[in-house]
């Protein structure tokens, strides 16, 4: 395909992406999914797993392998402008006055699932063919325990969001720990690609760049961008560069984490997070928000479901152990982090209902199997059980959402704030 023909299919696909989400989204709605698992269902119903199996023909015609990097290019731009967003409301002030249960929450969701998952890739390994040939008992232990530790952060942030969450103890908990949990389940995927690659390389900058770069960002990072904000809003032409100063910064510390091999997500998120509050949250969330949620942020969980082919598990041995990855995801990330909530001191509800949001995979889980797969750490029939269990968990957090607070309840402090209003 030439350039040319390549835009112009890229425009027929935005049009059916975008119908296609809404209509799943109000398909969805009386199940209580939200919109952004609907388009999560999207992506893969677009993809191999259902259109290409009904209609094979018009699915390549339709998504030309020439014109998929086009959508993978937004699908990036999206998801980093909407944590950027979801960072600009992230509350430290918050979370440092409750920083026992954050940090209980996090551990809790990183090492219960990595030692349950670790310990089933140790029962498994000589067992079923789960690994190719080269991969070490270290590796499968660490990438097992990685996958089942990673929460769909900017599934979670978009669930917070919608459900009017955002800014309030409960979701500021929620994104704490799923940030953490996040960053610790990249930085051992980085030391798993590290000991397969032979390259030590790749850990060390996942680790300690990533690291640095955090400390960095909220602490001088967030003083120097203040004073750097206010004498941009000083005078009337200088506030026009406001926008593009924030964009240009936004794409460098997408292109720093993406760098050191945490992702670009992690960049955007804490970029946001250090930026000052009041008067400039409210300008570049009024410019950038409307078209990242509507129109850039699908092509995120269409692009991956694009690449997403479930029906691979063929005899009842498989089923059985998708069924136990699955328990043991559910076990170790959303029992783990509801006790580990509880513990802390938060009330009951609120700890059931972090461990409904901090269990969702979303497919954060899916880039992380595709990197996986693609370098040769694992085998297509563990990249298909992990996929289902990605989607199992992501379309069991709002119902279970639902059953603590209702579908019409929120927590006190939200139904204060609306009252209020």
């Amino acid at each position: 395909m030439t350039p040319f023909e390549i835009s112009v299919r890229v425009f027929l696909q935005l049009a059916v992406i975008l119908a296609a989400c809404r209509i799943v989204g109000r398909l969805a709605r009386p199940f209580g999914q939200p919109q952004v698992v609907a388009e999560m269902i999207t992506g893969v119903m677009l993809g191999p797993s259902l259109l290409g199996l009904l209609a094979p023909g018009a699915q390549a015609w339709l998504f030309p392998e020439p014109t998929k990097p086009v959508i993978y290019s937004l699908a990036q731009i999206g998801l980093v402008l909407y944590m950027f967003l979801v960072g600009l409301e992230f509350d430290l002030e918050l979370i440092r006055h409750r920083a026992r249960s954050a940090i209980a929450v996090s551990w809790a969701g990183i090492v219960t699932p990595f030692v349950l998952g670790g310990g089933l890739a140790l029962v498994l390994l000589d067992r079923v063919p789960l690994f190719p040939p080269g991969v070490s008992r270290l590796q499968a232990v660490l990438f097992l325990g990685a996958a089942l530790s990673i929460t769909a952060f900017p599934m979670l942030a978009r669930i917070i969001h919608e459900r009017g969450l955002a800014g309030t103890s409960l979701g500021t908990l929620a994104l704490a720990a799923g940030s953490l949990d996040d960053a610790a389940a990249w930085c051992l995927l980085a030391v798993v690609l590290s000991g397969f690659t032979g390259d030590f390389m790749i850990a060390i900058l996942a680790v300690g760049g990533g690291g640095v770069y955090l400390v960095s960002m909220l602490t001088l990072g967030r003083r120097g961008l203040a004073r750097a904000y206010a004498w941009l809003a000083d005078r009337e032409g200088r506030d026009s560069l406001i926008l593009p100063v924030t964009l240009i910064l936004l794409c460098l510390s997408a292109w720093l984490t993406d760098t050191f091999g945490i992702y670009a997500v992690f960049g955007a998120f804490v970029f946001g997070a250090s930026l000052p509050r009041g008067a400039l949250q409210d300008r570049l969330e009024t410019h950038l928000g409307p078209l990242t949620t509507v129109l850039l942020l699908p092509m995120f969980f269409v692009s991956s479901g694009l690449n997403t082919a479930i029906g691979l598990l063929d005899s009842w041995l498989m089923w059985g152990l998708a069924a136990v990855v699955l328990v043991i995801s559910v076990l170790g990330k959303g029992v783990g982090c509801a006790v580990a909530a509880r513990l802390s001191g938060e009330p009951t509800r609120d700890a059931v209902a972090i461990g409904a949001l901090m269990n969702a995979r979303g497919l954060m889980e899916l880039i992380l199997l595709n990197i996986a797969y693609e370098r040769g750490v694992i085998s297509q029939t563990l990249f298909t059980m992990l996929v289902l269990m990605a989607v199992v968990t992501t379309l069991m957090a709002v119902p279970l959402f639902n059953r603590v607070y209702g579908r019409e309840g929120l927590p006190g402090e939200v139904a204060r704030a609306r009252a209020e209003a």
